[in-house]
């Protein structure tokens, strides 16, 4: 009635390690961003660490503008880095999921 319980045992133990080598795969890309202006650039894995961070020397001056430029970048960078990392984490872990009859989550 359910198939082989050992045969899907060893699928979703499969789609667990796709899933642990798509997480450090996505360590390795890395996702840059920049202001509209070019005075911020931030680079981020697609697990949504902080690699890098470049400012202006102009917005050395003004800590409020700063700030601002500093939200919005980071909050762009990370937005990216979010969708790559749920699309790739989807995929690795439908891959490796067994066929389960009324267990179609990943449609």
């Amino acid at each position: 009635m359910f198939g082989d319980i050992s045969g899907m045992m060893g699928k979703l133990k499969e789609a667990q390690q796709k899933v642990e080598e798509t997480k450090k795969r996505l360590d390795t890309v890395l996702v840059d961003e920049s202001s509209s202006d070019n005075k911020i650039k931030v680079t981020l894995t697609a697990n949504r660490k902080i690699k890098a961070i470049s400012i202006d020397d102009s917005l050395l001056n003004d800590a409020e503008e700063l700030e601002d430029y500093l939200i919005i970048t980071l909050n762009k960078a990370i937005e990216k880095a979010s969708q790559i990392n749920e699309n790739e984490m989807a995929i690795a872990a439908k891959s490796g999921m067994p066929n389960i009859p009324g267990m179609d989550m990943f449609k």
